[in-house]
């Protein structure tokens, strides 16, 4: 691990998630009122979901299963937040550019996620 990496602010993924989902937040304030409840609701939960467990993770990393898990829990909470773009799309509440680009973006957090979990020694507290 980088001994730069005092917290979890200073990851990446982290920083990249939750860049997102000020994007997302950002983008769903033009929702129609009627979504109010529902498609805002779940996308901005999503969405802010992924950065806070990367966080919850990083701070569990001494115990690999948990860190793993929380880990996972984050990209689950990624690939709900893309279909919920699907929709806002579809829905003619995003434009496609925007959609792509938030995609892409957690497609990268994907990524990251998933090397961070076949590797969680590398983030291991030093003793």
């Amino acid at each position: 691990m980088n001994k730069e990496l005092r917290g979890h602010r200073d990851l990446k993924v982290y920083q990249l998630a939750y860049k997102l989902a000020m994007d997302i937040f950002n983008a769903s304030k033009s929702f129609p009122k009627e979504e109010k409840y529902s498609l805002t609701d779940q996308i901005r939960r999503s969405s802010r979901s992924v950065a806070a467990n990367i966080a919850e993770g990083f701070r569990k990393r001494q115990y690999p299963k948990m860190f793993v898990s929380k880990l996972a829990d984050a990209d689950g909470e990624a690939t709900e937040t893309q279909v919920w773009l699907d929709f806002a799309l579809d829905c003619e509440y995003l434009v496609s550019e925007k959609r792509v680009e938030l995609v892409k973006g957690y497609e990268e957090v994907g990524r990251m996620l998933g090397a961070m979990m076949s590797m969680p020694e590398k983030f291991m507290p030093r003793k």
